[in-house]
């Protein structure tokens, strides 16, 4: 089991709207970055990952699950270097964490979300997917 984190505008693609794709998911698209590409490559069925609110609200939402692996990211075109992976919502943060929070924790001080500012899919340690759930009133987080 890996965890991950979604970066997504949510003027454009919101946690609500993540929920409402329901049990199918969504294709997780427009990833234009080679690192948060290979992320999704390594990713496997049941991978859980964070939801994150940036440019508007700049936290962490939601919790979702991989639920089908890499494929050709249909939005890329013809454009064979790029893929993406299906997501669906698995559950609400009884408290959004902010990135505030995040980077007052210092727990979370090397954290890909603190150091790696703008990658859009990026890893998260177990250490740091339990703390941000504990933050984040999961007490019991999905695994």
């Amino acid at each position: 089991m890996a965890y991950w984190l979604y970066k997504s505008e949510p003027n454009k693609w919101s946690w609500q709207m993540q929920k409402d794709a329901g049990e199918k998911g969504t294709e997780w698209t427009g990833v234009r970055n080679y690192l948060a590409r290979n992320n999704m490559r390594a990713m496997k069925i049941g991978d859980k990952g964070f939801f994150y609110h940036s440019n508007e609200g700049l936290e962490i939402v939601g919790i979702t699950e991989v639920c089908a692996l890499s494929h050709p990211d249909s939005t890329a075109e013809g454009d064979a270097r790029w893929d993406c992976v299906d997501i669906r919502a698995v559950t609400d943060m009884p408290r959004p964490v902010s990135l505030k929070a995040i980077k007052e924790n210092p727990k979370l001080a090397k954290m890909s979300l603190v150091t790696s500012m703008r990658l859009s899919v990026q890893p998260v340690t177990e250490d740091e997917w339990i703390e941000v759930c504990r933050m984040g009133g999961l007490d019991n987080p999905p695994k």
